[in-house]
């Protein structure tokens, strides 16, 4: 097996993440290195906010604000789940554009799909771990506001960003000979 089928293979979404700080140079190099994907006439359909130490803030005030309840109270399980936001080291927010045309909307969909597996295995292959997070909170109109989200983009995910302090073990995935047809005539 060589090392990109391996890299493929052994890639895990992590959910539990080290202290340790990283390095926004390096977060920008593996966009660079991601940015690769194929996308139709390289429209690039894709723009990034990522939200570092003091900054984290912002992300996590977004979030609460959208937990909000009619009664104007933030329920306890998004209590915790803004203290679990806060100790992670970085979140990445990816919006891309949201054509009218479904064609160039799927193409553009598909492209930061691409993208975003790149970035993935990218910075895998430096031992650093993340989670594609696309919660209905990325829906909530408040939540989209206090991040910037402009009518007429998309928020594709937020990435949770941070070296692994547990990998999940490997979970079996079905033969693809059960999810294939051949058709040769």
């Amino acid at each position: 097996m060589n090392a990109i089928d391996q890299n493929i293979i052994e890639r895990r979404s992590i959910k539990k993440f080290k202290d340790d700080a990283i390095n926004v140079e390096e977060i920008i190099e593996l966009l660079n290195v991601a940015k690769w994907a194929p996308n139709h006439k390289v429209n690039e359909p894709w723009r990034f906010q990522l939200y570092t130490a003091a900054g984290k803030e912002k992300f996590v005030e977004a979030f609460m604000e959208a937990m909000r309840t009619p009664e104007g109270e933030i329920p306890p399980k998004a209590l915790n789940k803004a203290d679990y936001f806060r100790s992670i080291p970085l979140h990445l927010v990816v919006v891309m554009p949201e054509d009218p045309r479904q064609r160039r909307w799927d193409e553009d969909y598909g492209a930061v799909s691409s993208m975003l597996q790149n970035f993935q295995l990218a910075a895998w292959q430096r031992g650093i771990g993340m989670i594609w997070r696309s919660n209905d909170w990325i829906y909530n109109p408040v939540f989209r506001e206090a991040l910037g989200v402009k009518p007429g983009e998309k928020i594709i995910a937020t990435m949770m960003i941070g070296y692994p302090a547990h990998i999940p073990a490997k979970q079996q995935r079905t033969d693809i000979r059960e999810k294939l047809t051949i058709i040769s005539e």
